[in-house]
């Protein structure tokens, strides 16, 4: 057992240790030329051409009309085809299931997992094409409907958090899983992981406290030294529009390649950055009118940020900061929820009533693929596992993968 304590909290946070071991498991009408001598044509022949000509008059006419159909389909194919970088695949849950992350086992490309709402974790072995329901036992004896928030994979190890406070780890790339209770002092509910080495990871809870375990999870120290209220709240960050007597909690947070935490608060009126071996979280004014949505990094190791309403900006420079500068896009006045990289001049950006956003120049221009706007879901989250491998995720199960 081991005791997890922020100065400011009057109670150590204590996480349990659990030995439980998780095994899961329209015919054609020929039309015959009659003759007759000319002087002579027997009534019957007329009554029976003239009834055909009618019918041949009507046949032509619903050909006609049916023609804008036909082009309508054919527009429909070519839309689809608009979309040939990106193929939706349906998978096997319940209507409404928003999904979340997903992760592959870098040791085995082609074996991932996706989480989600409602207890929804899927397990594929063929790179992503299919997907199939997975159960854990642990995460079902108890009357929760688990929010699996995040994954993360490091060789064979991985991290599965969720809400309420779930956390499960597994040390043969997902074939079982083991489940550590935590107390129900936890600052905040877990809402990232990231695994960073053999037995060790680092946690993230909404109210701004990171953990980092060395020992697969046997003990946890804490990175920061108070919540992100308490540091709020103090006089030092009183410059901060909104943060005074701030009690919320995160909106969005994500993590660069080495370290670094970009992350919004609840409300969008401002946003704060964590790096390695500071004592608290440094918080920023935002420098656009309109709150924000999501913030990220770039490939170049700058920084994305999106508002609400659609608009998107890009941090002038590398690093930290609080200049951007913003980019147009056509996004239809729906707001843009996430952006994922593919390469430092390829990204991709996703949101509201299938809004799907490509740049092959870093992020200076978009393009709109308007084939997506036939997919009637919000795109949450758009995420690349290496250049050929990628995803977008969305409200009502849907899934897009990437074809390149």
């Amino acid at each position: 057992m081991a005791t997890l304590q922020f100065t400011d909290c009057s109670k150590p946070v204590i996480l349990l240790r659990s030995f439980t071991s998780i095994f899961s498991n329209s015919r054609h009408r020929h039309w015959r030329n009659v003759s007759a001598p000319a002087r002579f044509i027997p009534k019957a022949s007329l009554q029976q051409f003239s009834l055909n000509r009618r019918r041949f008059i009507a046949e032509t006419a619903t050909i006609s009309l049916s023609l804008p159909s036909l082009l309508g389909f054919e527009q429909l194919a070519r839309s689809e085809e608009a979309l040939s970088e990106w193929e939706r695949v349906y998978l096997p849950i319940d209507p409404g299931v928003v999904l979340l992350d997903v992760a592959f086992v870098p040791d085995e490309l082609n074996h991932g997992f996706l989480l989600g709402t409602r207890q929804t974790i899927l397990e594929t072995k063929d790179g992503g094409n299919n997907w199939i329901p997975r159960s854990i036992p642990s995460a079902e004896d108890e009357d929760f409907n688990y929010r699996f928030n995040s994954i993360s994979f490091k060789g064979k190890e991985g991290w599965i958090v969720g809400k309420p406070a779930i956390l499960l780890y597994t040390s043969d790339a997902g074939e079982s899983w083991e489940r550590i209770p935590l107390s129900d002092q936890l600052p905040g509910d877990m809402v990232y992981i990231k695994a960073t080495g053999e037995k060790s990871a680092e946690m993230v809870t909404d109210e701004g406290a990171i953990y980092i375990t060395s020992n697969r999870g046997y003990n946890w120290r804490a990175a920061v030294q108070e919540t992100v209220s308490a540091t709020l709240n103090r006089t030092v960050s009183s410059g901060i529009s909104g943060a005074s007597y701030y009690t919320g909690t995160f909106n969005t947070v994500n993590r660069s390649p080495d370290g670094r935490y970009v992350a919004v608060s609840s409300r969008g009126n401002f946003y704060l950055t964590w790096e390695p071996g500071q004592a608290f979280w440094q918080p920023h004014n935002r420098a656009v009118a309109r709150r924000i949505q999501n913030m990220g990094w770039r490939a170049d190791g700058g920084l994305w940020l999106l508002v609400r309403g659609g608009g998107l900006y890009l941090s002038k420079g590398t690093g930290i900061t609080e200049e951007f500068e913003e980019v147009p896009v056509q996004s239809r006045g729906f707001g843009i929820l996430d952006v994922g990289y593919r390469s430092e001049e390829e990204a991709w950006a996703a949101g509201g009533s299938g809004v799907l956003l490509r740049t092959t120049n870093g992020g200076k221009s978009w393009t709109r693929d308007k084939a997506a706007d036939n997919i009637a879901a919000n795109l949450y989250s758009v995420k690349f596992i290496n250049d050929k491998k990628g995803f977008v995720l969305g409200n009502d199960g849907v899934l897009l993968r990437y074809l390149g």
